[in-house]
């Protein structure tokens, strides 16, 4: 026998759908090289797969929440430790983020993604864009730009290094005809003076 659905959970139900498509459709969040999957705490860029560790992850997704607004520190330490736990911190928080950047490559000089907000706390400068499925071929012009850049610079080094092992081989062969050129004038002079002590001899007997 059914039971017949009333107001409020016809309610309850639609709502947890309209949940359900709004939190597929923001489950990817894009910046720059990358993207996010916040159901698998998962980081891509260029293709590959970065599992990034629970308080790193959760910093991120606090930041990228809030592009462009200031993260406290306090928010951050309240997020990653529940009440009642006895740590350092100041100097968490500060390791936290330190790991998160070394895992974007960015820099707390010049950031491009995290910027220290010095006595508030952080916050992330770069656009976010929410997806509801991961791109396939997710290859931004910034980090297009960045490998074709290492690729010239490689290709740079290539060249001034066969450069350099030719002038070194030109240089030992060179070298090497100068110390036979010397060897042979040694070899001259001493037969030169061995000939002039034989004709002494000759003379004086």
């Amino acid at each position: 026998m059914s039971i017949p659905m009333t107001a409020s959970s016809a309610l309850n139900a639609q709502t947890r759908q309209d949940k359900a498509s709004s939190g597929a459709a923001s489950r990817y969040l894009c910046f720059g090289g990358f993207q996010l999957d916040t159901q698998r705490e998962l980081l891509f860029k260029d293709g590959n797969k970065i599992r990034l560790p629970g308080k790193v992850f959760q910093t991120l997704v606090a930041l990228l929440d809030k592009p462009g607004e200031v993260v406290t520190r306090e928010v951050l330490r309240e997020k990653l430790w529940p009440e009642g736990t006895f740590v350092n911190y100041d100097a968490n928080v500060n390791t936290t983020v330190n790991k998160l950047r070394l895992v974007l490559g960015d820099s707390p000089d010049q950031p491009a993604y995290i910027e220290t907000i010095p006595r508030l706390g952080y916050c992330f400068v770069g656009s976010v864009e929410r997806r509801g499925e991961l791109l396939a071929n997710f290859t931004p012009a910034r980090v297009t730009g960045a490998v074709s850049g290492v690729q010239n610079s490689a290709a740079t080094r290539e060249t001034e290094l066969a450069e350099t092992v030719s002038a070194s081989s030109a240089n030992h062969a060179w070298l090497g005809l100068r110390d036979k050129a010397w060897a042979a004038a040694l070899v001259l002079l001493c037969g030169v003076l061995i000939g002039m002590g034989i004709v002494l001899l000759v003379y004086r007997a």
